[in-house]
């Protein structure tokens, strides 16, 4: 009798302490343990680069792993559908691009979230610029010289991108609405595929994001002959821009940002905000983001990143228009 009471003590113990941990991992400190940060796009992408450098230095602030989670395909929709869905406990976070989050609300018929109610940003990390590439057997230097070979062999040259909805897709639409040429669109499953496409020459030339890119082009696997932006990059001063380079008018960039599924906390996000801050002005970042032909940003507050996104649809949808593409 003796030993079963004994018995029922300790079980009793063990259920007290087990609720005592529950609450305690419930009402402590964030994290307590390690953050799931999706990535919606593939190994190698652009985005998959830089947000690793950042997921670094959030982990030692934090005192947690941000455990990289690459979820590519589809433009970057299916991470994103993902997120949308996961636990707003804080331990899911998502590390978008405007491409997965914005410009695919207009090149595909339906989707399963909605960017704007759906999430709650909390801050940029990045402005993307995009780089021009050509395989480098094309005998080209320069748009222009690109525009007068594409022009005489037309049909005969495919345009990369890293899925339907990407910003490489639509970067490279709009180049092909303000030029006129007659190309064929090879949308591969992320933007790692991509540029290994355009090495291998299965595809002659693609817009997109200098990060995925830079590699290559100094290993002289990729050509670089324009920057995409209204502006020449100070990380990229040699390359002229587009607008400049023949092409009037043409400006196209994109961006990075973390955000969490709607219904986390406005605690963690704010935390999550203030690290952001911090790692975007370390000096280590910066230099890792310089060689990736990029520099690290943070938003002042999270209403700052959620205006620019709602700005974004707007403009956005302009672009999409005057390139004339259809929802697919």
């Amino acid at each position: 009798m003796l030993q079963e009471i004994k018995g029922l003590a300790i079980a009793g113990m063990v259920v007290l302490t087990s609720a005592v941990d529950a609450q305690t991992a419930a009402t402590g400190p964030y994290p307590q343990r390690p953050i799931r940060m999706i990535a919606a796009q593939s190994a190698g992408s652009s985005l998959d680069t830089v947000v690793r450098i950042f997921a670094v230095k959030m982990s030692d602030m934090l005192g947690q792993q941000i455990v990289i989670d690459n979820r590519g395909g589809a433009g970057g929709t299916i991470g994103v559908e993902l997120a949308a869905r996961a636990p707003t406990d804080g331990y899911t976070l998502l590390a978008g691009a405007s491409s997965s989050m914005i410009v695919s609300s207009f090149t595909y018929k339906k989707l399963p979230f909605d960017t704007l109610k759906d999430f709650a940003p909390i801050s940029l990390f990045a402005n993307v610029e995009a780089v021009f590439v050509v395989n480098p057997g094309l005998p080209v230097k320069s748009v222009s010289e690109f525009l007068a070979l594409a022009k005489a062999q037309p049909g005969k040259f495919n345009m990369g991108s890293a899925g339907v909805g990407s910003s490489s897709h639509l970067a490279g639409l709009l180049f092909v609405s303000f030029t006129g040429i007659n190309t064929t669109h090879v949308p591969y499953k992320g933007g790692g595929p991509m540029a290994t496409a355009v090495v291998a020459n299965e595809a002659q030339w693609a817009i997109s994001p200098a990060a995925a890119l830079v590699g290559l082009i100094r290993a002289g696997r990729l050509r670089a002959i324009a920057i995409s932006s209204g502006k020449r990059s100070p990380i990229l001063p040699e390359l002229p821009t587009i607008a400049e380079s023949g092409v009037p008018g043409y400006d196209f960039g994109s961006w990075n940002g973390v955000l969490a599924p709607v219904g986390t906390s406005r605690a963690v996000i704010n935390q999550v905000h203030g690290v952001m801050r911090k790692v975007a002005a370390a000096p280590d970042v910066r230099e890792q983001f310089a060689a990736q032909g990029l520099a690290p940003t943070a938003s002042e507050s999270p209403e700052e990143f959620a205006k620019m996104i709602r700005a974004d649809y707007a403009t956005i949808g302009k672009v999409v228009k005057a390139a004339g593409i259809k929802p697919e």
